[in-house]
């Protein structure tokens, strides 16, 4: 845009000429400002903003990069433009009148530069800022007596304003609340967290309107009821009549008799994924975990050191300063090829990203989506991604993904069943945000879906909590957090629980990390602790993609120096094993039994094809509506394979449950291994007859829940988690001034209070929330109880290879990879693929 075209833009008096200019016409000013962009609103975008102006709130749906933001955004600047016009030189602009709610705080940065781009070119006298956990002190104190018209934040610094006395008088001005990659909250405690803030903000701006954006959801009626609140009008859904077809690539081994049966690294495709990278390209390279994009930028960086100058690494333990470094150079040029997580999934709009490179399979439809959408991020223009399988099944788990986006499948996601937890943690910032009286806040919190079923009993039970400590933990200070006074209005009155109760508001829980910094004292990020506790000085590993050397550890920060040589020695971080969703599950089924009927249709069905074949000459390719059962015997012992296709999580349940129900019949003991595609149950006793007890007996539902808790070590597990759950509902405490606990001290003080209400008040709610989230989170109760409705039905097939057939040779991998042996692991794997090699050509003869 020219200065001149600028200059004519800026908004006049209310005698101008302008056509766009007339008075209370807000939107076409909107109209054109974007024609001054050379831009056309599009169709959905019209609707958003006139449903805006209608008083309504809703659901913005459509593809990543066709403009969701201004879509959402165009309504609520057209009225601030006629607000200050109408105002005239009385206009103050004070209060907030939109607020812009986004998952990621890395990303409030664009989000504030693409609002403040109409906000500058306009002239318009409206004042926009964010305010997230990297904004400065001075803009903070600047906040405290009044905030901007428009505030970019995120759910955590949402709940910290609230916490401030004079909130309602800071949020009675506003108008709209917009919030970006609902999809990405919703299912999560921060989606709770969030649904509880809104319905705060409802009960002080009463006329406030919501807005949600999402391109990958599957309920969007649900998602936007979810947003706007129960009790409101129906909210508008906004969909684009605009197809953003996806294009998925494969990288095919050159040799498929070659490639890998089991792993999850897929380095044994680099060589073809080197010759498909062009470093004059902006490209992003996804994987699924942290350790797998520091093993594989590590040998990009070995491979192609000519490459340095425009290669990098981003996920979230690296540095604050180099991940901006990185995100700055996608932008401008200066860096074309980055290995990257989920960490650059959401928001950042990377326009000059043109190809996307999956390694391992993307587990979930939304998923892939999600990623391909960073290329060509622009309206209406077709976007592509690379997936690069780690093992031949992967390859069918591909296809099935190429064919869920054909027929339009995506995930169900949906709000939390009511965590006390966070509503233990709500009652506290309430209180402390000029206080409640508990009847208006019970109608309140209702209102978010969320706590749509919430009983008065289970409230009150978590306002004696956050009072009193509950019945067991009264009788200690720390936990009496709120005070109800004469007016009946309960309130914080202790300053110091008041400032522990800031430091610690959030529902992002992890394992405790510690510092890793040069000696220099210059910051490199943050490491798990417990990979640091394991480590000798000296030892060498990559981080960063760096080769570092440990020196020492010293007050909860790791201290290293720059080594030489290399290592593949790389930190694990908990919990970054994606399962396969229940979708894609269902898809990867039915793609599996096409290819067994010689489906070779796309490329990845023909590549995997030896494996299929292999699959039913040695056993069998099981139906979609088939439960395949493999029983065979080796110097191990007897096996028992059973493939649910139901992911990781599931099958972890299912083998514990199996184990249990025949350990009943016929005392034994197991070992499991369980995977995405299926379990393994092992028995030392060559003669134990699985085949007898796979009855439907053993895939009933009945006493489900009683055999689940009686077939796992609950109390352990749910002692675990009940370290989050006490963390959220602020039994303990990670941050305090000046420092932080440990991971070992978190533990230890958790531990311990679990210990305390687990002996002397049994029933306690957030005990029983630990125990419920194990199962959900661990086993996926609710969808282990469909999978076994499901295999009910199924008919039960059973074959006897001689050996485990490549469905079951990824477990016998999973297993024998966690146990000490004398033979390493690559020696067993090519011995047992020596033998299976075998077999195939004596079935041949």
């Amino acid at each position: 845009m020219s200065p001149r075209t600028r200059a004519n833009l800026k908004l006049q008096p209310a005698a101008s000429s302008h056509p766009a200019m007339a008075h209370g016409d807000g939107l076409a000013v909107v109209r054109a400002w974007f024609a001054s962009r050379g831009w056309t609103p599009w169709a959905f975008q019209e609707e958003a903003w006139r449903a805006h102006a209608g008083g309504r709130s809703g659901l913005i749906h459509v593809p990543t990069g066709a403009g969701k933001t201004y879509a959402a955004f165009g309504g609520p600047l057209a009225e601030l433009i006629d607000e200050s016009r109408e105002a005239g030189s009385g206009w103050t602009g004070r209060g907030v009148r939109v607020l812009y709610i986004t998952p990621l705080r890395a990303v409030s940065r664009d989000i504030e530069k693409a609002l403040r781009l109409p906000i500058e070119d306009l002239g318009v006298p409206i004042s926009i800022e964010s305010r997230t956990g990297d904004t400065t002190g001075s803009v903070r104190a600047r906040q405290r007596s009044s905030l901007p018209n428009v505030l970019v934040t995120t759910p955590e610094s949402l709940s910290l304003l609230l916490t401030k006395p004079e909130c309602r008088q800071l949020f009675r001005t506003l108008r709209t609340v917009i919030v970006d990659e609902w999809h990405e909250l919703l299912s999560t405690k921060r989606g709770t967290q969030t649904e509880l803030g809104l319905a705060r903000l409802r009960r002080f701006a009463s006329d406030v309107r919501t807005w949600a954006l999402t391109a990958t959801i599957r309920d969007v009626e649900a998602a936007a009821r979810s947003a706007v609140g129960i009790g409101e009008p129906e909210p508008v859904i906004v969909r684009a009549a605009m197809h953003r077809p996806v294009r998925v690539e494969t990288v095919i081994p050159g040799r498929p008799d070659a490639f890998p049966w089991a792993g999850h690294m897929g380095l044994s495709l680099l060589p073809e994924v080197l010759e498909l990278l062009d470093p004059s390209r902006s490209t992003l390279i996804f994987t699924n975990t942290r350790n797998q994009a520091e093993r594989w930028f590590s040998a990009i960086a070995a491979a192609r050191p000519a490459w340095a100058p425009v290669l990098a690494l981003h996920h979230g333990s690296i540095d604050r300063d180099e991940r901006e470094r990185v995100e700055a150079g996608l932008k401008d040029g200066s860096i074309r090829l980055v290995v990257a997580t989920s960490s650059l999934d959401l928001g950042v709009d990377f326009s000059p990203v043109e190809r996307v490179f999956q390694v391992g399979s993307p587990k979930g439809i939304a998923r892939l989506i999600q990623r391909a959408g960073r290329s060509a991020h622009r309206p209406g223009e077709a976007c592509g991604i690379v997936c690069v399988p780690t093992h031949g099944l992967e390859l069918i788990e591909v296809a099935a993904v190429r064919r869920s986006l054909d027929a339009g499948v995506l995930e169900t996601r949906g709000s939390l069943d009511q965590p006390l937890d966070v509503l233990a943690q709500h009652m506290v910032t309430c209180a402390l945000g000029g206080g409640f009286e508990a009847g208006e806040l019970y109608a309140e919190v209702r209102t978010a879906t969320a706590y749509a079923r919430l009983s008065r009993e289970a409230f009150d039970w978590t306002l004696k909590l956050v009072k009193e400590g509950g019945g067991t933990l009264r009788a200690y200070p720390e936990f009496c957090k709120i005070v109800r006074g004469e007016d009946g209005r309960y309130t914080m009155p202790s300053r110091r629980l008041a400032q522990l109760h800031r430091l610690n508001v959030g529902t992002i829980t992890a394992d405790s990390t510690v510092s890793i910094r040069y000696q220099s004292g210059r910051s490199l990020g943050s490491i798990e602790e417990s990979f640091v506790q394991q480590l000798r000085p000296g030892q060498k590993f990559v981080f960063a993609g760096k080769v570092l050397a440990f020196v020492r550890m010293h007050e909860l920060t790791a201290y290293v120096k720059a080594a030489t040589g290399m290592t593949t020695f790389t930190p694990h971080w908990a919990g970054t094993r994606l399962p396969i969703s229940e979708s894609m599950s269902e898809a990867v089924r039915t793609t599996l039994e096409d290819a067994g009927r010689g489906d070779r249709s796309l490329a990845e069905l023909e590549a995997a094809g030896a494996i299929v074949e292999a699959q039913a000459k040695l056993s069998r390719v099981p139906a979609a509506d088939e439960l395949l059962a493999e029983i065979c015997t080796t110097r191990e012992g007897r096996h028992l394979f059973l493939y649910p296709f139901e992911g990781r999580l599931v099958h972890g349940g299912l083998a514990a449950l199996f184990a249990l129900r025949i350990g009943r019949m016929a005392p034994a003991t197991f070992t499991i291994a369980f995977n995405d595609y299926g379990l393994e149950l092992l028995t030392p006793d060559r003669d134990f007859e699985f085949g007898a007890f796979l009855t439907p007996g053993l895939f009933s539902r009945e006493r489900l829940l009683e055999d689940t808790i009686e077939s796992v070590n609950l109390g352990e597990l749910a002692k675990g988690q009940f370290r989050e759950v006490a963390r959220v509902a602020g039994l303990v405490f990670q941050s305090f001034p000046g420092g932080h606990k440990s991971g070992r001290q978190l533990h230890a003080s958790s531990g311990l209070i679990y210990d305390v209400l687990r002996d002397f008040d049994p029933g306690h709610l957030l005990l029983k929330q630990a125990e419920r989230e194990v199962m959900e989170r661990q086993f996926e109760q609710t969808r282990l109880a469909r999978t076994l409705a499901r295999l009910e039905k199924a008919a039960l097939v059973r074959t006897s290879p001689k050996r485990p057939t490549p469905l079951g040779f990824p477990l016998v991998i999973e297993r024998i990879g966690g146990q000490l042996s004398t033979e390493s692991l690559l020696q067993r794997v090519e011995r047992m693929k020596t033998q299976w090699a075998s077999d195939m050509k004596a079935k041949r003869r």
